[in-house]
């Protein structure tokens, strides 16, 4: 729960003010874009900007939102065509999770994203943050939206800390409580939390003086301790098997999906057990067709 010396509700609107005057123009934050794709448009900027930076995101974002403007657009494409659009996102798997998810929403919901948190839930690709956050910035229900950024606002200004623990239920406690209570002030608080620490509370070098609720935080009136990071290391990209993986899909996303021998496939990759393990573990993953010595996109 929050610490009780600083109330919730001079918390929330002082950080709540700093974003209104303060919030990065992002596509997902116009009238226009929510009025032209609506839920949709903010299912799909959540889908893609999961470990994924704001400027990598954005070109695509505009792109997808171009080709499949609705779920029942995108719902009728090939798995092909959804990873090869994917490109260079990273994580190819939410591309595969966003499509089962498109289908999922015109088969049971009439090709309109749901409002409700559990039947959100129950779509493919989507845990507690993505349903919270298409209730709360879509529909504009009282929810509490927690990403790592926001935890590490949470950490920082209540608890001292300089990093957050590992993920848990406790974090949407601990939001919950902080919320305005009007829906519309909420979904503005949540945003602003995240934008907190997407700009000023960064993990690596805060920018504590230009920080809306320095006066409030615990970690500074403790001297900004270093107290510790529990959080799991994601492993270096280069040379990683996730890069392996990258560059088998280039190679086939570059065939537009066709047919490509399998040893004319990343044949010069300096550890070829990487090679094979990374062909294999994207065939199990279904983002590769392995049929008669050739590899291909899934149809």
């Amino acid at each position: 729960m929050p610490d009780r010396s600083t109330p919730p509700s001079r918390l929330s609107s002082e950080l709540s003010n700093w974003y209104r005057a303060n919030a990065r123009d992002l596509p997902w934050r116009r009238r226009q874009f929510h009025d032209e794709y609506g839920a949709w448009g903010t299912l799909v900027s959540e889908f893609m900007l999961q470990q994924t930076p704001v400027s990598r995101v954005i070109p695509h974002l505009e792109a997808w939102l171009r080709r499949w403007p609705t779920p029942a657009s995108m719902s009728r494409a090939t798995p092909a065509e959804v990873v090869q659009q994917w490109a260079n996102l990273g994580y190819p798997r939410r591309a595969l999770w966003l499509h089962r998810a498109a289908i999922e929403i015109t088969d049971r919901h009439r090709g309109e994203v749901p409002r409700d948190v559990d039947a959100l839930l129950a779509l493919s690709g989507i845990g507690d943050y993505t349903a919270r956050a298409v209730a709360a910035f879509a529909y504009g229900d009282r929810h509490p939206v927690v990403d790592t950024n926001t935890r590490r606002v949470l950490a920082r200004v209540l608890d001292g800390r300089s990093q957050p623990g590992p993920a848990s239920r406790r974090d949407l406690v601990t939001m919950a409580a902080l919320l305005p209570q009007a829906d519309a002030d909420s979904a503005v608080f949540n945003a602003a939390a995240m934008e907190l620490g997407a700009v000023v509370c960064t993990a690596r070098s805060p920018r504590c003086e230009r920080c809306p609720v320095v006066d409030v935080c615990a970690w500074v009136a403790a001297g900004r301790p270093d107290t510790g990071d529990e959080r799991r290391r994601q492993a270096r990209y280069e040379g990683s098997d996730r890069q392996a993986r990258g560059a088998v899909l280039k190679v086939l996303r570059d065939a537009a999906g066709g047919d490509v021998p399998a040893d004319a496939v990343i044949p010069d990759w300096p550890d070829a057990g990487q090679r094979d393990r990374a062909i294999d573990s994207l065939i199990a993953d279904g983002l590769v067709e392995a049929a008669e010595g050739c590899l291909r996109l899934p149809r």
